[in-house]
């Protein structure tokens, strides 16, 4: 003995419908969710790490990048620092190494000891090779690498807050979309 059962899906394959659209406009938005809980994250890794002119701080930006984006499919945010206004923001996530004695102006400046004995002679260029950096300025009788402060990296501990808002959003829309608002 069997049973049959006829299902009308019309309304729900309406349903179905309405609710893609919602999903596909929601991309962007929830995408924009995520981002800000990661462009939360790293201005607080900032804030945590101390400033001393807030370049850096000042120079955490969020954008959209349309061209790695597809409409109604992906969308694309990118989280770092503007390099003109921070130029220093790679040397801090990043460490580098110190190899010249420095002093402290009376600005409050770090600046590199110059040589005695090249005193008033032009300073060498970034492009200058190693040599003629020593040469110029007071070494270290042993370089050493300052500690990185991943501040933009470590901002990725916070990808299950970052879904959750993606999720959020994109479920408000659908839920505004089926209430007909």
């Amino acid at each position: 003995m069997g049973m049959t059962a006829a299902v009308n899906f019309a309304s729900l394959d309406g349903l179905l419908a309405r609710m893609g659209d919602a999903v596909g406009e929601a991309v962007r938005p929830a995408a924009q969710a995520a981002a800000q809980v990661f462009y939360d994250q790293v201005k607080e890794n900032v804030s945590r790490i101390g400033t001393k002119s807030g370049n850096l701080r000042d120079s955490i930006y969020q954008k959209f990048v349309p061209e790695m984006s597809v409409d109604g499919k992906k969308a694309v945010y990118r989280i770092s620092w503007n390099y003109k206004k921070a130029p220093h923001g790679n040397l801090i996530e990043w460490g580098h190494f110190v190899r010249y004695k420095y002093y402290v102006t009376k600005d409050g400046i770090y600046r590199p000891m110059v040589r005695p004995e090249r005193q008033g002679d032009p300073k060498p260029s970034r492009r200058a090779s190693q040599a003629v950096k020593d040469a110029y300025y007071v070494p270290l009788a042993a370089p050493f690498r300052t500690t990185a402060y991943r501040f933009v990296q470590n901002a990725i501990a916070r990808v299950p807050e970052a879904r959750l808002a993606a999720i959020a959003e994109i479920q408000r829309r659908i839920n505004d979309r089926m209430e007909g608002r």
